[in-house]
C-alpha cells in the first residue's frame, strides 16, 4: 500500500521531536495503519538543522508555500507558530487540496472559523490534537470519546509556566517575581512571558475547547483573561489555611443565560484532583450529562508529548484519505452549530468568591462591611481577621457564597470607599468544581 506522505512546515522543538517519533515508532505505526508514513518534504529557517533530522531523500528548503503546495504531499503538518506565515501557509495547503495537521492554538482560536469553512469546501481534514493540552487526548475526548453526552462544563490547568509559577509559590512563599525569574532560568517561561502569565494562552486553548463542547464557533475575542501577575503570596497562604488552592483555571461552562468563558485565577478546594496537579504538569476536568465527571492529566507541553498528539493526528487523517466529508467527524465536533448561544459577560456569571480586605483594626468595620455585602444579596460563607499589621491594619479574609459578578464588583466598590479601608479589595473567584 502507498506511503503516506507528509510535509512538515517548521522543524523546531515539536517538528524535530515528530521527526524523531515517526523513526523511532516506524514499524509500530505502519502496523496500526497498514502503510508507512514518510517525510517527503520540510521547510525551516535552518534549513542546514532540517536535512539533519529529516530522512535520506527529503525535499527540504526553506520556502514553505513550496512544501505546502507540493504535489508528493498528502498531509501537510503547521508546526511553525503565530498567526501570519502560519495562516498563509495552511490556506495555501487546503486550497492545493492537502489535508492538515496543526499545533497551533493562537491560528485555531483567532483564525480557526475562516480555516475550518476553507477545509469544509475543499473536502479536506483539519487535525489539532496538538494544538491544546500537549500529549493528552483532550480534544479527541471532547470530539468523540464523549459524543454521547451533553458536555456542561470544562474547567483546566493549561498552562504550564502558571502553574509551575502558583506551584512554587505556594511550596516555597516566594514572591511572584521571584519564581518567575527562576522560570525563566529553567526554560519554563520565555524573556516575555506575557503570554502565559496574563493568560492569552490559555484562553486560546479553552476558546477551542468551549466550541467542541457546546458547538459553537469559535468565540476567543469574548474570551474574559486575568492572568497571575498581581498575586500575592499570602493570599495563595490564606487559601491553603482555609482549605483551598490557588490555580490558573480556564473555565467553559453552559447555562441557560449563554456560555461562560473565562480564564482567571481561582480557588479550588483542595480535595478535587485538580487542585493537586503541580508543577508544569496540565489537567482538564470535564462535566458531562451521562458519564459525569472525567479528568484528563498528563504533559502539556515538550517535543515528545505534542509529537505524540501531532503523529496521532496524522493517523487518524490517514485512516480516512478515502472518505467523504460525510463519513468523517467534524472539525469542531458538530455539523450543526449552535450560533445562537451567546458568550456571558463576566458580569453575569455567578461564582463564590475570595475577599481580602486591609482596614483599620477598629469597631464597626466588620459590621460596614458586612452590611454592604448583605445591601447587594451577598451571603458570607466565612470570615476571619488574619492578624494587625503595624498595630493599626486588620487584613479579613471573607468567603461568599455564590453571587453574581457584577454584585460583587459593586459591593468592592462600596467597600473601597469606607474611609476605614486602607487598600484595594483583594477578589479572587472559587469554583467547587461539582457538577
Amino acid at each position: 500500500m502507498q506511503p503516506v506522505r507528509i510535509g512538515i512546515l517548521g522543524m523546531g522543538t515539536v517538528g524535530g521531536g515528530t521527526v524523531k517519533l515517526l523513526a523511532a515508532n516506524t514499524a509500530e505505526i505502519a502496523r496500526r495503519l497498514g502503510r508507512e508514513v514518510v517525510v517527503t518534504a520540510a521547510a525551516s529557517r535552518n534549513a542546514e538543522r532540517a536535512e539533519r533530522l529529516c530522512p535520506p531523500g527529503t525535499a527540504v528548503g526553506t520556502d514553505v508555500f513550496q512544501v505546502a503546495a507540493h504535489p508528493e504531499v498528502d498531509i501537510v503538518v503547521e508546526l511553525i507558530g503565530g498567526t501570519d506565515v502560519a495562516r498563509e501557509a495552511v490556506i495555501c495547503a487546503i486550497e492545493n487540496g492537502k489535508h492538515v495537521v496543526t499545533a497551533n492554538k493562537k491560528l485555531l482560536a483567532e483564525h480557526g472559523n475562516e480555516i475550518f469553512a476553507l477545509a469544509d469546501k475543499h473536502n479536506v481534514m483539519v487535525m489539532f490534537e496538538a494544538a491544546v493540552a500537549g500529549g493528552i487526548p483532550i480534544i479527541k475526548a471532547l470530539r468523540e470519546g464523549l459524543a454521547a453526552n451533553q458536555i456542561q462544563s470544562v474547567a483546566g490547568i493549561i498552562n504550564g509556566t502558571s502553574n509551575f509559577i502558583l506551584s512554587e509559590m505556594r511550596d516555597h512563599g516566594s514572591a511572584f517575581s521571584d519564581v518567575l525569574k527562576e522560570a525563566q532560568q529553567l526554560g519554563y517561561a520565555e524573556a516575555d512571558p506575557t503570554f502565559d502569565i496574563e493568560g492569552h494562552d490559555a484562553a486560546h486553548k479553552l476558546s477551542i475547547m468551549s466550541a467542541l463542547a457546546f458547538g459553537t464557533p469559535i468565540h476567543f475575542d469574548a474570551c474574559y483573561l486575568e492572568g497571575i501577575s498581581k498575586l500575592e503570596s499570602q493570599d495563595i497562604r490564606y487559601a491553603e489555611e482555609l482549605g483551598y488552592r490557588i490555580k490558573l483555571l480556564g473555565i467553559t461552562r453552559k447555562t441557560e443565560q449563554g456560555i461562560e468563558l473565562r480564564v482567571h485565577p481561582t480557588l479550588i478546594p483542595e480535595c478535587r484532583l485538580l487542585a493537586k496537579v503541580e508543577g508544569v504538569m496540565n489537567a482538564v476536568l470535564v462535566q458531562s450529562n451521562m458519564v459525569g465527571e472525567t479528568l484528563y492529566y498528563g504533559a502539556g507541553a515538550g517535543a515528545s508529548p505534542t509529537a505524540s498528539a501531532v503523529v496521532a493526528d496524522i493517523i487518524d487523517i490517514a485512516r480516512l484519505l478515502n472518505a467523504d466529508s460525510a463519513h468523517r467527524v467534524p472539525p469542531l465536533a458538530f455539523r450543526q452549530s449552535g450560533e445562537t448561544l451567546r458568550v456571558l459577560p463576566i458580569e453575569e456569571i455567578i461564582s463564590s468568591y475570595y475577599l481580602r480586605v486591609s482596614a483599620e483594626d477598629e469597631p464597626g468595620v466588620l459590621s460596614d462591611i458586612a452590611g454592604i455585602l448583605a445591601a447587594q444579596g451577598v451571603s458570607i460563607e466565612a470570615l476571619i481577621q488574619k492578624g494587625v499589621i503595624n498595630h493599626q491594619t486588620a487584613e479579613i479574609v471573607i468567603l461568599t457564597h455564590r453571587a453574581q459578578e457584577k454584585r460583587i464588583q459593586s459591593a468592592i466598590a462600596q467597600i473601597e470607599a469606607l474611609p476605614r479601608v486602607a487598600a484595594p479589595v483583594t477578589m479572587i473567584r472559587m469554583e467547587s468544581l461539582h457538577g
